[in-house]
């Protein structure tokens, strides 16, 4: 059993009374003049944010304040916060779809907060009941309906995070927290939309290892990666494949869980995708994906390891039939080209059009915008 397994049998997400916030104990204080709302088709991602944020304070001596939501407003930090000296920081991102029924939903936003209880335990930062600050992002969408797009190309990004503010610069876990949730309408997350990106499959840099935080949605996972993306842009990809050891396993792409579709030596169309071994992160999407894939008999789903010697394998001998990035931000993104060891390899994702992946996308998507219905939404407004 994995280490993130262990660590949600210890503590389930639902806590004491005593050791969290109430949503029923919301101060709701309300902008007295909100921003215009942007054009949705024009929409970039993260660049805009909605009127309101929800901040909920933590001592250690005190227990969690109640929670407020309030007009959007830049914080007032000390410069010796922990946060900003050892990255004492964790965060969750999810969505809020508009349907066609003007209804606004969640998506399976009981596993973000399980997720977010993990993440703040391997970080020593204050737990609280999930279920309750799910009620409260519920409260924040409906004091900010309006600006959860009416699109099916846009939707509402929710961010929550939880930070170390403890003024004092020894290392150690902070006294002092603020757990805090701003939203904003957000368009695709690649700018070019639903088209397959390129990737450069690096050998040197190492996303995660075993025992370090990579299955934890950790802001310090992410900094260390821009630098890398960097070097990938610089040879014509947009993303990078993140290998680990000797045997140089895949294990993700960019910021994305990584899934390969392809026909395995028995002859079996087989969608693999790495365990949750430490070094991936357990996405909502990689969840869902692996759950709507076993209800689809013609192929069989394995959580498996995988090296870049068995894909190209695959790939010289026809059989890599398609490969795609999944992630709450894009949903799936398509592969059609990867670098390695100064070679480029050009899969056959999209030959046929690549309808796996198109078909989980809007499986996903009909979901999620309650086209379908699914017990893996939850109604907002």
């Amino acid at each position: 059993m994995n280490k993130i397994c262990l660590l949600a049998l210890r503590r389930s997400y639902a806590t004491t009374s005593t050791s969290t916030f109430r949503a029923a104990d919301t101060i709701i204080k309300k902008t007295e003049h909100g921003n215009p709302k942007p054009d949705p088709n024009k929409l970039v991602f993260g660049a805009n944010f909605s009127d309101h944020m929800l901040t909920i304070k933590h001592t250690n001596a005190s227990g969690w304040e109640k929670p407020v939501i309030e007009p959007l407003k830049p914080f007032s930090i000390h410069p010796a916060a922990k946060v900003l000296h050892y990255a004492i920081e964790i965060f969750e991102g999810l969505k809020a779809y508009r349907g066609n029924d003007g209804k606004i939903r969640l998506f399976r936003p009981d596993l973000n907060m399980k997720r977010m209880l993990t993440s703040a335990e391997r970080s020593v930062l204050p737990i609280f009941d999930g279920n309750e600050l799910l009620e409260c992002i519920k409260k924040l969408i409906q004091v900010d309906a309006d600006w959860v797009p009416r699109s099916t190309s846009s939707t509402l990004y929710i961010r929550p995070t939880l930070i170390g503010t403890e003024p004092t610069l020894g290392v150690g876990a902070s006294n002092e927290s603020l757990l805090f949730v701003v939203t904003g309408p957000v368009g695709p997350y690649f700018p070019t939309g639903f088209k397959p990106v390129s990737l450069l499959a690096d050998t040197f840099h190492c996303r995660a290892f075993p025992g370090g935080v990579g299955a934890y949605k950790a802001g310090s996972n992410y900094g260390p990666t821009i630098y890398v993306n960097q070097l990938a842009h610089s040879k014509g990809c947009q993303q990078v494949l993140w290998l680990y050891g000797d045997k140089q396993h895949i294990t993700e792409v960019g910021t994305m869980n990584v899934f390969m579709y392809l026909k395995n030596k028995k002859g079996a169309n087989e969608l693999v995708t790495p365990p949750l071994n430490g070094l991936i992160l357990p996405g909502v999407t990689r969840q869902s994906i692996l759950d709507l894939g076993r209800t689809w008999k013609e192929l069989t789903v394995s959580e498996r390891e995988i090296t870049m010697d068995e894909l190209l394998e695959a790939h010289r001998e026809n059989r890599l039939l398609e490969m795609f990035g999944a992630g709450t931000a894009c949903i799936v993104c398509p592969v059609e080209r990867i670098i390695y060891e100064g070679k480029e390899y050009n899969l056959a994702t999209m030959n046929k059009g690549a309808p796996l992946t198109i078909r989980f996308h809007d499986e996903l998507v009909n979901i999620q915008f309650g086209r379908k219905p699914s017990k893996w939404t939850v109604d907002v407004v």
